[in-house]
């Protein structure tokens, strides 16, 4: 296994090989690897971006989600409004409101009118 992650993130990482980069990204969903995801993230790897913002939500990271969320990542912001809709927090509503977000202000608008 460990030789054939070798060859994935050669072929991902030094030729650019897309179906390399997607066969990655499944193993590190399977794996729970959250640094392989943050990399191919990082190398500008959208489907890896969306697979760890889903990760972080289901392990409720919020503090990485609000660093991605600052470096303008929107679907990390979008992630924690729904995050804080579902789990009625209203502290992390207001935050994300007061820095612009519009969903967040709806749904605080929505919740201060039940």
């Amino acid at each position: 296994m460990t030789e054939h992650l070798w060859d994935l993130r050669e072929r991902a990482y030094q030729r650019g090989d897309d179906d390399a980069a997607d066969e990655l990204i499944e193993l590190a969903r399977e794996r729970g690897d959250l640094d392989e995801l943050r990399t191919l993230a990082f190398r500008g790897n959208t489907d890896a971006q969306d697979v760890l913002i889903e990760m972080l939500a289901e392990r409720r990271a919020t503090d990485e989600l609000r660093e991605m969320a600052a470096d303008g990542i929107t679907d990390a912001e979008d992630m924690l409004v729904e995050l804080a809709n579902a789990h009625s927090d209203i502290p992390e509503l207001r935050r994300l409101a007061a820095a612009g977000n519009e969903d967040a202000a709806d749904i605080l608008e929505e919740l201060e009118n039940e």
